[in-house]
């Protein structure tokens, strides 16, 4: 079983193996932008350390107790669910492809990002539902955080999530992606359409100090333009509070 992908191998058609965001690294990397090197790794090493590890039935009743008008009974699922998670280790077969290909990008600090197979959808975003650790060296640390990825997909906000969106805890799957982390001073999420009025005239840009990761996860009021697609004027400009910086340390 081939559990690694590299970018250039993904492409839109590629969700169910690689999720939301690796299927949409691979389309970045072959329209020729500058994609920061790493590797997806599939979706199907979710699959094979949940059936590897006995876990289905354990999960079934985990989930069995859960209700979308009961938060509590979400909470209670997500601990138990990522409990069981970390009492499990990876698959020798599964930990080995990601050393190897951690060694091929050189080793040295990564960032580990949950990528669903229910994310980026049209209908759903999961936009900050699954978990990214950032700043991870060290093969070791990379499986152990790949391990936690896989866990997020319980996460209460993601359980709670595609309870709304009528999306069945059932059948869904994992992959994560494995990207050189880039130490940026200032970085920012566009959105090609106004995520606010639906315009698709409209390219919209959010900023702020630091790693993106604070943006992502709506602990910052990053700064706003809105910028016309076909011209590139600049619409509107908002400067945001930008409370809080993301930033590197070592270790």
């Amino acid at each position: 079983m081939v559990y690694v992908r590299s970018f250039s191998e993904l492409g839109a058609g590629d969700i169910a193996l690689a999720g939301g965001k690796g299927a949409n690294l691979g389309e970045l990397v072959q329209a020729g932008l500058p994609v920061p090197p790493g590797f997806v790794l599939a979706a199907s090493a979710y699959q094979a350390f949940v059936a590897s590890m006995g876990l289905g039935p354990e999960l079934e009743r985990a989930l069995a107790a859960v209700a979308e008008d009961d938060p509590r009974s979400i909470e209670a699922a997500s601990t138990a669910i990522r409990a069981l998670f970390e009492t499990h280790v990876v698959p020798k077969e599964i930990a080995r492809d990601v050393q190897v290909a951690y060694d091929r990008l050189g080793g040295g600090a990564v960032a580990v990002r949950s990528s669903a197979t229910a994310e980026d959808l049209p209908g759903a975003s999961f936009a900050g539902q699954h978990d990214t650790y950032l700043n991870v060296a060290g093969a070791d640390q990379v499986v152990a955080a790949v391990r936690r990825c896989w866990s997020s997909l319980f996460t209460p906000r993601a359980m709670a999530y595609r309870l709304r969106q009528h999306i069945p805890h059932a059948g869904l799957a994992l992959a994560v992606v494995v990207q050189r982390l880039v130490p940026a001073e200032s970085a920012g999420v566009l959105f090609t359409a106004n995520p606010v009025t639906g315009h698709r005239g409209q390219l919209v840009i959010d900023a702020s100090w630091g790693l993106g990761e604070a943006i992502v996860s709506g602990q910052v009021t990053p700064d706003q333009w809105i910028v016309e697609a076909g011209s590139g004027d600049v619409v509107e400009t908002r400067v945001g509070t930008k409370e809080v910086m993301t930033a590197l340390r070592a270790g």
